[in-house]
């Protein structure tokens, strides 16, 4: 059996953090680094859809991890995504994460052509290959990749024994229940969709990842509380009032990742920048949605962690 314990949590999606020109900002990575140590998460995954990972340039990626590394001195699980549209840009970001002492990296299967199976699993394996030493997370988000990880691909997958389980971001809950029973428990499978915590929690996940994690830690380390506890009636309620912040999170005419970091500067004080083309910014009639989000969070918090 191996350890997995330090996978089990609330592990928030990183953002992007720019400067005002719009390229990656060592300084305001490390500054998002200490929130979530301070928040006391479980530990962040970096370079997702949360990071603009299909926006960014190898180097950006490798500056941004370099940051987060110095920035958690080894206090959070760090997972890696490397995985680029080339299997040749994603070896290079998945031997540099491991140079960094990430504790697992990640990858969602190739963008754009829809390639079989066999190609997706060589495709995983040659990336967990040039990391030899480091776990391996499958991430599948078929509504954003074009392909699922089917129960065939999974078991091929197993094969491998750095692949210790699944980032699972598909909208049924169900697909949780099925990874969990076929891989056992020497497997994790992280929930991927925010607004199904406490559900996918309840069907086999034992911790979970997401892009709204970060605007409201508490709110979701309150939700794994309650979940551990068996407090379902109180989890049911706060997960109702944590959708009704991400439904307006993805309210405005900017890019959700965008009311976010504006969200994070109004109830944190941190400066993270926008979000880069061809994702849309923040308008002036944005402001509004921005600064009821971050009410309801506040309100959410006054009410839920009293």
């Amino acid at each position: 059996m191996r350890n997995l314990e330090k996978y089990k949590g609330v592990i928030p999606a990183f953002y992007a953090c720019y400067d005002e020109k719009g390229d990656v900002s060592p300084e305001r990575v490390q500054a998002l680094t200490r929130y979530f140590v301070e928040k006391g998460v479980k530990g962040v995954y970096v370079g997702g859809s949360s990071g603009e990972c299909i926006y960014q340039s190898v180097e950006d990626r490798k500056i941004t991890l370099e940051n987060v590394m110095k920035a958690a001195e080894g206090k959070l699980t760090v997972i890696a995504h490397v995985a680029c549209n080339s299997t040749r840009d994603s070896v290079e970001l998945a031997r540099h994460a491991e140079s960094l002492g990430v504790d697992a990296i990640a990858a969602i299967p190739p963008i754009y052509f829809h390639l079989p199976e066999h190609a997706i699993a060589q495709y995983w394996n040659d990336i967990s290959a040039a990391a030899p030493n480091t776990d391996f997370v499958i991430y599948n988000i078929p509504q954003l990749a074009g392909v699922a990880l089917t129960m065939g691909l999974f078991a091929e997958m197993r094969k491998n024994p750095r692949v210790i389980g699944v980032k699972n971001s598909s909208m049924p809950v169900q697909d949780i229940q099925m990874f969990k029973q076929a891989a056992g428990e020497d497997y994790i499978i992280f929930n991927g969709p925010d607004e199904q915590f406490i559900s996918g929690r309840v069907i086999g996940a034992e911790g979970g990842i997401g892009g709204t994690y970060g605007a409201m830690p508490e709110l979701f380390l309150k939700l794994d509380e309650l979940v551990r506890a068996g407090e379902m009636e109180k989890a049911c309620t706060l997960q109702h009032a944590v959708n009704a912040i991400i439904y307006k999170l993805c309210a405005a005419h900017g890019n959700m990742y965008a009311v976010i970091k504006a969200v994070l500067k109004i109830n944190e004080g941190l400066e993270l920048g926008g979000v880069r083309k061809p994702l849309a910014d923040l308008i002036e009639s944005d402001k509004a949605v921005v600064e009821e989000a971050a009410k309801m969070i506040r309100d959410a918090k006054a009410v839920y962690l009293a």
